[in-house]
């Protein structure tokens, strides 16, 4: 970048101390960002032979400068121009982090408003890492020193402690900084027994029979700059069963999953803690050991702002597994063969499907399990079945060793399945009125942790499929005004009607659907059927009025008042011949007119009907 001041300082290192030069830093302290602030670069070239090649940059932490478009957002800075001008000094400096490879220190004096830092990179191999290892600020209010990290040497030891110091300079004084030595912690765990054997019981923890596991924990220190062995204090940390959120163990001494403690070490030194693992209560009172237990175990100086600083190339923290035995003889490698089978308590089909009355109905799945074969860790029945029917318990099993999350998984036989060792138990199912399917469909299968041949996994799944039917439960009410109709013995023939009164008397039919408690209305059809003529085609039963709830939809094959009687114009009576012979009318015998109802889903619905008798008729056939 034109105006970077690239080339402004430079200096070569030699990384692994061959005397051979291995990297050329080239700083550019005014490198502009993209906010036109002075960050500063650094660019790293690596010697191929008898050229240097460009490898990568070194950057700062990016400093945040106001603008006018920001001016509102923005930390107004005391002092200009803003940036950091980082690479305004690079000092090759010997090896910080005895590791054997010497490291680089940068300035930047500009940044936090002039106050200024400097950054350590520590070498390895022949090259530097790209990401700093300390980032060292002044400090302070930037009055009596500024522009810290103008100038930086790291080429002797200053206060006789066999280790490279640091001087950082800046506008108003220097800081001396000590380097600190590097302790290597080594640490290693081991575990009696080496696996864990649930038939193997080995300890009693408050009157219950469980497996007791002792930890042995070695610690080994070693300073890097001196082979003499120095005393430290360290604090570590262990975890049982981290990656669980329920531990399958807890200390002994404790009786929680953590543990924090202090030891002082000269060397090394080993320590044993002893844990046990818990029953469970949802499994049978059998620890679940589908994986292996892990131990994590995480250390540090009790003191780490002063002393020897951990080695970063080394873990601060390490992590065991303890497996769970198989017993499967001395293959150690258990082969099963599941059997399922699965019978339902209801049964149905498409012809005869099953009744269903109540969403309190129940029905039960009757499942078996059998084993054939070597033991069958971890056995357990997975049932999905459709949205028609509620999971409502188990029978003939403990209830905790089911978990139902609209599938249901249960453990069976646990923690395994013998030899030849058969489990039954039913699941319970109740209907669920908010899906009305066809069929209610259960799916079974058996699995477990150990290995079973593709040939024999046939017969792990089982399949119930019931046609059922729902029964709605309707209140039918039909009220009649009148049940009988008089005709005195005087009455006369009309030569003509004028008024609907003038036909007979009325006979008015009131019908009331409503539904019932468990079930939602399906969409049903109402039909109601009077014999509207005699079998001489004389009229008997006239419609006069047809009325209904909003929720029905009525169409009458016999329309209402047909003759329009009672629209200002008479209807002349017709002489008619009506047979005595049937006196009884009915419309399984004689032809009928209909009135269809289309009821949509509702909770109540009302028809009503108004009907006079066709008095000419009766009284003709009297």
């Amino acid at each position: 970048q034109i105006g970077s001041y690239f080339g402004g300082v430079i200096t070569t290192v030699d990384i692994d101390r061959d005397s051979f030069t291995d990297l050329l830093l080239v700083g550019a302290p005014m490198y502009m960002g993209t906010e036109k602030e002075e960050q500063g670069k650094v660019y790293v070239y690596s010697l191929n032979k008898t050229r240097f090649e460009y490898q990568m940059s070194l950057e700062p932490i990016k400093q945040t400068c106001c603008s006018p478009l920001k001016q509102d957002t923005c930390k107004i800075l005391k002092n200009e121009p803003c940036g950091a001008r980082f690479g305004t000094a690079i000092a090759a400096v010997k090896d910080l982090n005895l590791d054997g490879y010497n490291d680089i220190v940068i300035g930047s004096p500009l940044e936090d408003d002039h106050r200024g830092a400097v950054y350590i990179y520590h070498g390895h191999g022949n090259r530097i890492s790209k990401k700093y290892s300390q980032r060292i600020a002044s400090g302070g209010d930037g009055r009596k020193v500024k522009f810290f990290g103008q100038s930086v040497h790291g080429e002797m030891d200053l206060n006789d402690d066999g280790l490279i110091d640091v001087t950082i300079g800046g506008l108003g004084g220097a800081a001396l900084f000590w380097s600190r030595d590097v302790a290597e912690v080594n640490v290693s765990m081991q575990f009696t027994p080496k696996s864990i054997n649930i038939q193997q019981q080995n300890c009693q923890i408050h009157k219950r029979k469980t497996i007791c596991i002792n930890a042995t924990i070695c610690f080994r220190t070693r300073l890097k700059s001196k082979e003499d062995m120095f005393e430290s204090n360290l604090q570590y940390w262990i975890i049982l069963d981290s990656q669980r959120q329920i531990p399958r163990s807890i200390f002994t001494e404790s009786h929680e999953r953590k543990m924090q403690k202090n030891i002082t070490i000269k060397g090394s030194k080993c320590i044993k803690h002893n844990f046990y693992m818990l029953a469970s209560k949802s499994f049978r009172d059998k620890p679940d050991f589908q994986d292996s237990v892990k131990v994590l175990l995480e250390f540090n100086f009790s003191d780490p702002e002063s002393g020897p600083v951990l080695d970063t190339n080394l873990p601060n923290s390490i992590s065991e597994y303890i497996p769970f035995t198989k017993d499967c003889g001395a293959k150690n490698k258990c082969i099963s063969d599941l059997v399922l089978n699965v019978k339902a308590s209801i049964a149905g089909d498409s012809s005869s499907p099953f009744i269903v009355k109540s969403r309190n109905d129940k029905f039960t799945i009757q499942l078996s399990v059998k084993n054939k074969k070597d033991s069958a860790y971890n056995t357990r029945v997975l049932v999905q079945y459709s949205p028609n029917i509620i999971f409502a318990g188990i029978e003939d099993t403990q209830k905790d060793s089911c978990e139902s999350n609209h599938n249901i998984t249960c453990k069976v036989g646990y923690p395994f399945l013998k030899p030849a060792e058969e489990i039954s138990f039913k699941i319970s199912f109740q209907f669920n009125a908010s899906y009305l399917l066809e069929n209610a469909t259960v799916h079974v299968y058996a699995t477990s942790d150990s290995e079973e041949p593709p040939e024999t996994l046939s017969d792990n799944r089982g399949h119930v499929t019931i046609p059922v039917k729902y029964e709605v439960g309707l209140v039918f009410v039909s009220v009649f005004k009148e049940h009988h109709v008089i005709i005195a013995a005087n009455d006369t023939i009309p030569t003509a009607i004028n008024t609907t009164e003038q036909i007979g008397d009325e006979v008015t039919l009131h019908y009331r659907i409503e539904k019932g408690e468990h079930f939602p209305m399906p969409n049903l059809t109402l039909q109601i059927l009077f014999p509207n003529v005699t079998a001489a085609k004389n009229t008997l039963l006239y419609l006069t009025a047809l009325s209904h709830s909003t929720n029905a939809v009525c169409q009458s094959s016999y329309p209402v008042n047909p003759l329009k009687i009672s629209t200002g114009k008479p209807f002349v009576v017709p002489k008619i011949k009506e047979p005595t012979k049937d006196t009884i009318m009915d419309c399984d015998t004689y032809s009928c007119a209909s009135i269809n109802c289309a009821l949509d889903p509702s909770e109540m619905y009302q028809i009503n009907v108004s009907l006079r008798v066709w008095k000419p008729t009766i009284i003709k056939v009297s």
